[in-house]
């Protein structure tokens, strides 16, 4: 199942992260977001994962966010390509690191596409969203490389005033997408999933993220914890600093 992992990939924050992107025009403090990482890294070394560390990279201020130039579907690491001129460079650097991890590594070579705006569903479906971030040649070629590995795709639209199609949207369970009141009106999602809608105000909370059998979620979203732990095992993480940039729980790692 898609939210069952033994592995983990994380990069170590970066110094130069306070030069990261921002739709919001801050600039996060170094101190914190290295404290908010390393009580991330216990939370999830506590639910048994290997967790694999790579080294910082002071030349990418947004590096720390492994999830956006990568994805990984069962024994391959596909290495994706950010639009933005600042995080371009990342893929080649983490190409050369997932060979340590992965035999067989593939590459978006047309188009712009990020991480942040892929979401699997149920290990073999992939839902791909069309942003500021992932164009539409680059969602196709994601798409031809997913479906010649044996996986389904479905391309959409995310909101106009959404960064990454997962920013407000994480799958949690079997066929149960978690999302904001935004991600809600996709016809796509509406038509084929269990939507668990969030109420305005606490769109933040919709990234979450699924770990075998407990669903880790950002602290101060009162509302949102309220509706999930009524039916899962809530552990809550402080992302106050990392959501400066536009940054969430699943964006720090990638997963199998």
């Amino acid at each position: 199942m898609t939210y069952h992992f033994k592995n983990i990939i994380v990069r170590k924050p970066n110094k130069s992260i306070q030069n990261a992107l921002s739709s919001q025009n801050i600039n996060p403090v170094y101190k914190n977001i290295l404290e908010e990482h390393t009580s991330y890294l216990k939370t999830i070394s506590a639910l048994g994962l290997k967790i694999n560390i790579l080294d910082p990279l002071e030349d990418f201020p947004d590096s720390i966010f492994v999830e956006d130039p990568a994805l990984i579907y069962r024994s391959t690491c596909i290495v994706l390509n950010p639009g933005n001129k600042t995080r371009n460079g990342e893929k080649s650097i983490i190409k050369k690191e997932m060979q340590q991890f992965f035999n067989n590594i593939l590459s978006v070579e047309k188009g712009f596409v990020e991480g942040g705006d892929v979401l699997n569903i149920n290990q073999d479906h992939f839902i791909i969203g069309i942003s500021n971030r992932t164009n539409k040649v680059g969602a196709e070629n994601l798409s031809k490389l997913l479906q010649s590995l044996g996986a389904s795709v479905k391309i959409c639209e995310t909101p106009k005033n959404v960064l990454h199609f997962k920013s407000e949207c994480s799958f949690i369970d079997d066929d149960v997408i978690l999302v904001s009141s935004n991600m809600a009106q996709i016809e796509y999602l509406k038509s084929n999933y269990k939507l668990i809608k969030l109420p305005i105000g606490e769109e933040g909370a919709a990234n979450t993220l699924r770990i075998n059998d407990k669903l880790l979620i950002p602290y101060g979203f009162n509302k949102a914890e309220e509706i999930l732990s009524n039916k899962y095992s809530i552990i809550k993480i402080k992302v106050d600093e990392i959501s400066k940039i536009d940054a969430g729980l699943s964006c720090m790692s990638l997963r199998w």
